[in-house]
């Protein structure tokens, strides 16, 4: 039986430090964008997303991680975001994640962790379904 709902609300605060540049404040910590694109840090998410997970179900299952890298590329077209006219998404066509474990698990358990991993993984799992996003603005 399903557990009942636990849902919560995260919450980030963006502040625009120029035109390129977003500090981002959060319950616990602060961070810039700026030294890297949103889509880096959009990609980034999903790598440090997969790491987190991937070392809660391994720890879950008892598989030791000696190490664990993520490779992720995504594929888009610019156009769109730079205001050109085009039928193409502002956003990313496709990406892809590659992990790279050391452990000594078998081949079997390995792809039984990833498998879980991806589908406990919630930027993965924003990234890949239809996420209602709505954004107003206010004057200030």
């Amino acid at each position: 039986m399903a557990q009942e709902s636990t849902a919560t609300t995260v919450t980030v605060t963006g502040r625009s430090e120029g035109p390129k540049r977003t500090t981002i404040e959060t319950a616990r910590t602060e961070f810039v964008i700026g030294d890297a694109s949103p889509l880096e840090h959009l990609l980034g998410s999903l790598a440090a997303c997969l790491n987190v997970i991937g070392h809660l179900v391994a720890k879950e299952r008892g598989i030791v991680l000696r190490g664990l890298d993520v490779d992720v590329e995504g594929d888009i077209d610019p156009a769109k975001y730079k205001g050109g006219e085009t039928d193409a998404r502002a956003g990313f066509s496709s990406i892809r994640a590659h992990v790279t474990v050391d452990t000594d698990a078998d081949a079997d358990a390995v792809q039984d962790w990833m498998a879980t991993v991806e589908e406990r993984c919630p930027v993965a799992d924003n990234l890949g379904a239809g996420v209602d996003v709505h954004v107003d603005v206010d004057r200030a």
